[in-house]
């Protein structure tokens, strides 16, 4: 920057209306708070960079990419935004343990854990298993805004596990000196799993970390054994061809 200049507005594919809306912004007359939907690497991370390596996760001299396993520095990390006003965060509902239930027949099975400490999803019940917080969001401003909650989750330490990722989000627009709360469900199977070396998508076990800001909470994630009922039957034919059925455990 020259002395002329205190900075440079970049906006990609801003539309018809787009110089309008910049314009509002700029000056103050909107307050959107947007989020950053990448991350900004420093000149230095392309040289550590071959593009002829694919991989996610870092290595021996290489550095990972996305915010999910770059641990380096960064310009801007994924997620950055700012605001003419500040945005406070408190956790008012949270639980801290939460069960993930499996098929009873798939108990002892060798592909359903990892030594115990990760689970198939595939050997999990998924169709209504979430996680539900509810989030406070003041504006300890002076002018109304909009914020855009976002979640975070750090996984139980593995080789395979991201340094984080996000898990959530929801947009909601608070005015000065207010709070709102905001509910937020979180789908376990799809959102707090990972995927190991082999391609295989596991719910780790044990301590997950939510990051909403610069606040942080703690839930375990344990296995549930549901049983498998089991019966004998009996079937009775009489003359007059009704069947009766018996069952017993």
């Amino acid at each position: 920057m020259t002395q002329k200049f205190g900075g440079i507005v970049w906006a990609g594919y801003p539309g018809q209306a787009g110089g309008a809306a910049i314009s509002d912004i700029l000056y103050g007359t909107t307050n959107p708070g947007g989020k950053l939907p990448m991350t900004w690497y420093p000149q230095d991370y392309i040289t550590n960079l071959p593009m002829t390596n694919m991989a996610m996760r870092s290595g021996k001299s290489y550095p990972g990419r996305t915010y999910r396993f770059y641990k380096g520095k960064v310009v801007y990390p994924f997620g950055h935004g700012i605001s003419y006003t500040n945005f406070a965060h408190t956790i008012a509902i949270a639980p801290t343990m939460l069960s993930v239930p499996l098929d009873g027949h798939r108990h002892g099975s060798g592909n359903a854990t990892i030594s115990g400490k990760a689970i198939r999803v595939t050997h999990a019940r998924c169709s209504r298993l979430s996680l539900g917080l509810q989030v406070d969001v003041k504006n300890i401003g002076s002018m109304d805004g909009t914020h855009t909650l976002l979640v975070y989750s750090r996984p139980p330490a593995g080789h395979w596990a991201p340094h984080k990722q996000l898990v959530a989000f929801e947009k909601v627009r608070v005015a000065a000196g207010t709070q709102q709360r905001v509910g937020i469900n979180i789908h376990v199977c799809k959102f707090l799993s990972v995927v190991d070396r082999f391609g295989i998508r596991r719910i780790p076990m044990g301590e997950h970390s939510l990051h909403i800001g610069d606040v942080m909470h703690s839930v375990s994630l344990q296995p549930s054994i549901l049983g498998v009922i089991k019966f004998h039957l009996w079937v009775h034919r009489y003359q007059n061809d009704i069947f009766y059925l018996i069952w017993s455990p």
